[in-house]
């Protein structure tokens, strides 16, 4: 077979130059240095291997209980903590006496003591005595300085004492104070009270008209109408007054059906009957008198007037306040001594042509209908109140004296409490027992003010003693002018809440968490109301 030219043979195959075999040779070195170092790697920084023996570490803290140290009778510690604290007691007795020296002093080897015993705790080894050495050389002498000035434990219990008693009678003198300024903020008028009343004044005098509806009005026969329902308040507040008739006839079903009958005195007569004949209040009657009317109300008659007139009596209710036997500083309301407060009873007297009424105190707020409260059964009882002896302090014994014989002997001290303030009476049951003749009795009793000192309440449990019927207690809650904690269920139950205590809600003073039950009655567009800055 003949072979091909060269020029058309294929070429060929060439085996690999040797550099490539260098080349892969290098990579391979390469590979196996890397697997070296990763492998070396893995080892350095994986997980250690615990050794299975006996492990000894270095606890430099534990060799060194510091309580155990202190309470120890031998101990440099102990010596040094119980100089210290005799220390601080003289450095208080030094700073008393003025010896600001010997205080220094005393506080500088104070924080030396203080410093080495930090140091002792925290590098784990008992203070030696080469270290408390001069520190307990200093204290000793200057321990020794004080009780040399007569700074000893005696002179320190004296000087403690008159300090306690200073400030006993600094307390008390305090709480004197705080009740003598707190009752004056109860009784006075506030500023912008006395504004609408000397603007409502003015206008009775500027206007005839106002004159002439009053006549008017004091003859409406619905004033007497016993199948209307009739209310009655007793005050000399026109802005109180106003909020008690407003949220009556706000929560009232018919209250063209309502009649108040309102009794004040001659300042504030003219103030009070302007504002009821300028303002609607949804068509009720309004019938505004002065106590000065009554003249049947005089010292032959109430037993009240008589001791008013009498110069002891005056000066018991209307000073400022007297130091008791116990001495114990007494401050009295002159409003308790007030005819209008007391005219509660003489309802009958006032209003002899009505057969149920109920008594409103001016500081109240209706949330509720009250006209049911007229058909709830006495059982032939004269007054229909809430009861409060839920808490044993609104026991009789909480207001009489029942150490006097005349009280033991005829009243139980543990007999149940009951309130003022929002109250149905059956008037002719009324007169049947006689009320207001045994409420001059007990006045009569009480001459010397030895059966109670002041108030309505006590004549009142005395007068209707077994002629009182407890009402559910919805009907009225009590103590929002001194009690903080009201259960907000109670007070939203309640067809009356009553400010009863020295916090009213038309003083500064008043309980905010309350005082807007009593400002939605307020009538705040009233240009009156919006000049004197009273809401």
């Amino acid at each position: 077979m003949r072979r091909r030219a060269p020029e058309f043979r294929r070429p060929a195959r060439r085996r690999l130059s040797d550099w490539i075999w260098w080349l892969l040779g290098i990579f391979v070195v390469a590979g196996l240095g890397l697997f070296v170092v990763h492998h070396h790697q893995q080892e350095r920084f994986g997980p250690p291997i615990r050794d299975k023996g006996p492990v000894t570490e270095d606890t430099p803290h534990g060799s060194l209980n510091v309580t155990l140290e202190l309470l120890s009778s031998t101990s440099f510690a102990r010596q040094l903590a119980d100089q210290m604290t005799l220390a601080k007691a003289y450095v208080v007795i030094a700073k008393e006496h003025s010896n600001l020296q010997l205080a220094w002093e005393l506080s500088s080897q104070i924080r030396n003591c203080q410093r080495l015993l930090s140091q002792a705790a925290v590098r784990g080894k008992p203070v030696t005595q080469e270290e408390a050495h001069s520190i307990v050389s200093r204290l000793a002498q200057l321990i020794y300085n004080a009780q040399d000035s007569h700074y000893d434990i005696s002179t320190a219990i004296t000087t403690l004492k008159n300090h306690a008693v200073a400030l006993e009678d600094r307390a008390n003198a305090a709480t004197a104070q705080s009740a003598a300024f707190g009752q004056l903020a109860a009784e006075a008028m506030p500023k912008s009270l006395h504004c609408l009343n000397i603007k409502l004044t003015e206008e009775w005098f500027g206007d005839p008209i106002l004159r002439k509806l009053g006549d008017e009005h004091r003859n409406s026969p619905r004033l007497v109408d016993n199948n209307l329902y009739h209310f009655c308040i007793f005050s000399d507040n026109v802005l109180a007054t106003s909020v008690v008739v407003n949220s009556t006839v706000s929560n009232a079903e018919h209250p063209q059906q309502l009649v108040f009958h309102v009794v004040t005195d001659e300042v504030n007569y003219r103030s009070m009957l302007t504002w009821f004949l300028r303002n609607d209040f949804k068509g009720c009657t309004i019938e505004v008198r002065r106590i000065e009317e009554f003249s049947w109300l005089n010292a032959s008659y109430s037993p009240l007037v008589k001791q008013l007139l009498e110069g002891r009596a005056q000066a018991y209710y209307f000073t400022d306040g007297s130091v008791d036997q116990n001495g114990e500083t007494n401050f009295r309301n002159a409003k308790f001594a007030s005819l209008l407060n007391h005219l509660r009873f003489y309802i009958p007297q006032i209003y002899p042509l009505l057969e149920k009424v109920v008594l409103l105190d001016d500081d109240v707020v209706v949330q509720k209908d009250l006209t049911p409260l007229f058909s709830v059964e006495l059982h032939g009882n004269v007054i229909g109140a809430v009861e409060t002896c839920l808490e044993a302090f609104h026991r009789f014994y909480k207001y009489l004296n029942f150490s006097n014989p005349l009280m033991s002997s005829k009243f139980d001290p543990q007999a149940c409490g009951w309130a003022f303030g929002m109250n149905i009476f059956d008037l002719i049951a009324w007169k049947k027992a006689n009320v207001t003749a045994l409420y001059h009795y007990w006045q009569e009793q009480n001459a010397d003010r030895m059966l109670w000192k002041t108030g309505t309440l006590p004549p009142g449990l005395l007068a209707f003693y077994g002629l009182m019927e407890p009402l559910d207690r919805r009907w009225h809650v009590l103590g929002l002018g001194y009690d903080l904690d009201i259960d907000d269920r109670l007070i939203e139950s309640a067809a009356v809440v009553h400010y009863s205590g020295n916090l009213k809600p038309w003083l500064k003073l008043a309980i905010s968490r309350y005082q807007h039950l009593w400002n939605r009655y307020v009538n705040s567009t009233h240009p009156y109301i919006k000049e004197c800055n009273t809401h």
